[in-house]
């Protein structure tokens, strides 16, 4: 895991993203899955980039399958950003880079 990404489990989901101050931005992800993976250096980037404005977390859900069903997670790479404890936005699949920013931006 990078540095200024967490790892969310079902026993700190509550306290590290909903109870965030600020926007958190979650991937749900499994170690198998190809398009996780691919995408996993831009959500790294974005965290490094946006460090003390953005929290960024990963739950594999293979280990975590509860946080996964909560909402509504039915494939992966899923990137929910929330905001102030609720769900604001998401994407699905491997995306550019960019996509990414631009729905961190709308909510920042």
């Amino acid at each position: 895991m990078a540095v200024n990404v967490s790892e969310i489990t079902e026993s700190n989901f509550q306290s590290t993203v909903l109870g965030s101050d600020k926007p958190f931005l979650v991937d749900f992800w499994a170690t198998w899955c190809g398009p996780c993976l691919a995408i996993a250096p831009h959500v790294e980037a974005i965290a490094n980039e946006m460090t003390g404005k953005l929290g960024v977390g990963k739950v594999n859900i293979d280990d975590h399958p509860g946080i996964a069903g909560q909402f509504g997670v039915r494939s992966i790479p899923t990137l929910i950003l929330f905001k102030g404890g609720k769900p604001v936005d998401q994407i699905v699949g491997a995306v550019p880079r960019a996509k990414l920013e631009e729905m961190v931006k709308r909510h920042s």
